[in-house]
């Protein structure tokens, strides 16, 4: 269920499964023990000869089971809905949530227990008591879930538990409707760093690409519904024997792909706090920051599979749904696990040659044959960013972004720089933000220094 939207009413469940004997299964402690106390004491009064006991014990034993049968052929309507603010929380944030209890039935209801079912990872399972529901009454309460993991979870079915007015029997109906709150990887504010240069599709470098806005292009295409009648190509319509308008152009927009290394043998440990889990948090954080400067960014694993993107060639992110493309993909990084593959080949099969567009690669850790081919996707790409998960290296201090590196993690980090790569170590406690403007930094005196490079990022 999307955020700040009601789930459609519904009824509860159940209300004729099981019967008579489903109803008697609802007796409580005090029903039972009511029950109990009468049929001992209508004994002993049969034994013992007592017409007054036996009177007692007759009321005893039959307060319980009219309470059963009044409970049982009780017919509330009642119409419940869920509403999640928001739909959508980063790990560590409280989203709330809404329920709704509504009384359709002519008849004021007794007292009801509300439950709602939620996974253990959010906390504790929400119980309310709500007083009579008047006939076309309401009644509104709420409750705060949290995660520290990222996944989407399931929330409901609502239980609702009627009671008798002597607590002597206790029925429990279930809805149907449940909703999915979505727990987001957490994003990090990146700095606007910039190489040098201008990011392609940019400045002077401005470059255009067949679109729907802009100049126009003498390639004409076919009519579309919408289009304007003022743009039909008329000299191709008469030589095509069909409606034709005049293409439109618009800048092309710099290209980027966000790799995630999510391979098993790449990481170790688990938790909030492992290697992975920044990995994962790392590349939501870098896929928001570029499409917020700007950027065509598509989302790309070791498996060789990407989020669907409204642009072409699997690239999301015009300057209309960059909100909806970041979404998209947060969506799809909520979700993501280790992949059982042992290599890049894949990841390096998908990047497309050319020397465009940006890299930004978060890896676990490299072998020295998957260290080579890493080393090779830099061919396909204008430029590449590497960070190379250390966590064996002792535990960086907040700020900090130098430190010890482990001998296998500095051999592939020379492997990567000698392919034209800016590797940076990540060791445990590190912050990306500093990670990221140290990338800058480095990249902007490789470009002063080779005096070739003509692409940025930002």
């Amino acid at each position: 269920m999307s955020a700040g939207r009601p789930s459609a009413p519904a009824g509860p469940e159940g209300d004729d499964k099981g019967g008579v004997r489903a109803a008697l299964s609802g007796l409580t402690t005090r029903g039972r023990s009511f029950l109990a106390a009468g049929v001992a004491a209508a004994a002993c009064a049969y034994v013992l000869g007592q017409s007054d006991l036996l009177r007692v014990g007759l009321l005893l034993a039959v307060l319980p089971l009219i309470c059963v049968v009044v409970l049982y052929r009780t017919r509330y309507r009642v119409a419940a809905s869920r509403r999640l603010s928001p739909g959508r929380v980063p790990a560590g944030a409280e989203a709330r949530v809404h329920l709704r209890m509504d009384n359709i039935s002519r008849m004021p209801t007794g007292l009801l227990m509300l439950q709602d079912h939620v996974p253990y990872v959010l906390g504790p399972r929400p119980r309310f008591v709500l007083d009579r529901v008047e006939a076309g009454g309401r009644r509104e309460v709420s409750y705060r879930v949290r995660s520290d993991l990222r996944g989407r979870y399931p929330l409901g079915p609502l239980q609702l538990r009627l009671s008798d007015p002597f607590g002597m029997c206790e029925l429990t109906r279930s809805f149907s409707a449940f909703d999915l709150l979505t727990v987001i990887p957490r994003t990090e504010p990146l700095p606007p760093v910039r190489l040098a240069g201008e990011a392609s599709g940019y400045g002077d470098g401005l470059r255009r690409s067949l679109a729907l806005a802009g100049d126009d292009d003498i390639i004409p295409r076919a009519y579309r519904y919408g289009d304007d009648l003022r743009r039909v190509h008329w000299r191709s319509t008469a030589r095509l024997g069909e409606l034709m308008v005049r293409r439109e152009e618009q800048p092309q927009r710099a290209g980027c792909t966000v790799l995630l290394d999510t391979r098993r043998t790449g990481y170790q440990g688990g938790g909030p706090d492992s290697a992975f889990e920044w990995a994962v948090s790392g590349a939501a954080s870098a896929l928001v920051h570029l499409l917020e400067r700007g950027f065509s960014v598509r989302l790309l694993t070791d498996t060789g599979t990407s989020v669907p993107g409204e642009g072409a060639d699997g690239f999301a992110g015009s300057p209309q749904d960059s909100a909806d493309s970041a979404g998209l993909m947060l969506d799809t990084l909520a979700v993501v696990e280790h992949s059982d593959g042992a290599g890049l080949s894949r990841a390096h099969d998908a990047l497309r040659g050319g020397g465009e567009g940006l890299l930004v690669a978060f890896f676990g850790d490299l072998d020295e044959d998957q260290a080579a081919l890493a080393a090779r996707m830099r061919q396909r790409t204008g430029a590449a960013v590497a960070f190379l998960m250390d966590w064996e290296a002792p535990r960086t201090d907040p700020g900090a972004v130098s430190g010890a590196v482990s001998g296998a993690v500095d051999e592939r980090l020379r492997q990567l720089r000698e392919a034209g790569w800016t590797a940076l170590p990540v060791r445990p406690g590190a912050a990306l933000g500093d990670l990221w403007q140290q990338a800058g930094q480095e990249r902007s005196r490789m470009s002063d220094g080779s005096g070739g490079y003509s692409g940025g990022w930002s």
